[in-house]
């Protein structure tokens, strides 16, 4: 029997601001005093939303994800602070995301006919064969980007999907490689908001990064804190592969990196991941270029390709071996620290290299197109 009323209840606690831990574009994470509680907690706020925040603030809390022990960022969210003046949106835009929500927020999207960006976006009907890079998880962000960029891809655009998290601030990690410059831009599209550019489709949002951003290799995903269960079907990453098809429905070349780990506990995710067995064989409808990371002859790499071939993928897609390792150096090399579930790449580094090895593809295939068509025509 389906119960008449299944809305969850936020809750919600006040607190004082103690100190401001880090500071980003977007984003200011803090240490709080939660009222009743005898124990500092983390809380992050977005000034965008709620103004400016200083320690000895009063603010409103969503701690509903802490209390139930989620996984989802482990911060508090901070919904309002105390005795702030009248806020104004910086933009005129006309788009809104987290519609019909009490936090609705205005931006100028790149659509809009009277942005910056019209005469690009109504001028863009084809992605001209871009790659375009999908990865399960937001923490494949760093090593796809590396790679592409060690292997020739001169601007990477970072699509960020509405499957998990919804504010771009959240991410640390987006924040250090646009600092790296291993992201020229990061563009959020559906009800996902705070990139530097707005979209309100993801067709729009891959436009954009060839034709505002001018990228030549976009890498495509969810935010942090993506939702999974036990169930084949119960993952947003299913939704995110999507993407691949998008990609090639706009003439771009889609590249699927997998999701590979040897370290994981669970049994569905060890060796390559059912998340991306399943979205490879089942959901997405076109071909696509799948990196498969070159490992030494031995036990995992034979697991690898025991799982695609056992979910007959050769027969949908191409499967195409290609180095990681070249994106981990790059990625020490400027100093860019990335985790996934807690572990580094020294922890599961078959998870890493796998990511990897779908970025260096897609830039040598971004590479391979810059030098034919620059090159000059026959006489």
């Amino acid at each position: 029997m389906i119960a008449e009323h299944n809305a969850g209840v936020i809750r919600l606690r006040t607190g004082t601001v103690v100190a401001i831990l880090e500071e980003r574009p977007g984003a200011v994470e803090l240490s709080v005093s939660v009222d009743g509680d005898t124990e500092l907690s983390g809380a992050i706020a977005y000034p965008d939303m709620v103004g400016p925040v200083a320690p000895g603030d009063r603010v409103r809390l969503n701690t509903t994800a802490v209390a139930l022990g989620l996984g989802t960022g482990g911060l508090h969210l901070v919904i309002g602070v105390e005795g702030t003046d009248a806020l104004d949106p910086a933009t005129d835009g006309r788009i809104m995301k987290l519609r019909y929500t009490p936090q609705q927020v205005n931006v100028l999207s790149v659509e809009e006919p009277s942005g910056p960006h019209a005469a690009a976006m109504a001028a863009a009907k084809s992605l001209g064969g871009m790659p375009v890079v999908w990865v399960p998880l937001h923490s494949m962000l760093a090593p796809a980007a590396a790679g592409a960029t060690v292997a020739g891809a001169e601007r990477v655009a970072y699509v960020m999907t509405d499957h998990a998290a919804l504010p771009a601030p959240l991410s640390r990690l987006l924040a250090g490689l646009r600092a790296a410059n291993l992201v020229a831009a990061s563009i959020t599209s559906g009800q996902a908001f705070g990139g530097d550019l707005e979209a309100v489709t993801l067709f729009s949002a891959l436009l954009a990064a060839r034709h505002v951003v001018q990228a030549d290799v976009a890498i495509i995903g969810d935010g942090p804190g993506n939702t999974g269960t036990a169930t084949a079907w119960g993952t947003t990453v299913l939704e995110s592969a999507f993407a691949l098809d998008a990609a090639a429905a706009l003439g771009g070349r889609p590249v699927a990196a997998l999701r590979v780990s040897f370290a994981d506990e669970r049994p569905r995710h060890q060796g390559v991941s059912h998340h991306s067995l399943t979205a490879l064989s089942r959901v997405t409808r076109t071909p696509a270029h799948v990196a498969v990371p070159s490992l030494p002859e031995g036990d995992q790499r034979d697991r690898i390709w025991r799982a695609l071939r056992g979910a007959e993928l050769e027969t949908r897609h191409q499967l195409v071996e290609a180095p990681g390792e070249p994106a981990l150096d790059l990625l020490r090399d400027r100093g860019v620290e990335v985790t996934s579930m807690g572990r580094g790449p020294a922890d599961d580094p078959a998870f890493f290299l796998a990511a990897g090895a779908a970025g260096v593809l897609a830039g040598r295939m971004a590479a391979r197109d810059r030098v034919w068509r620059r090159a000059p025509a026959p006489e």
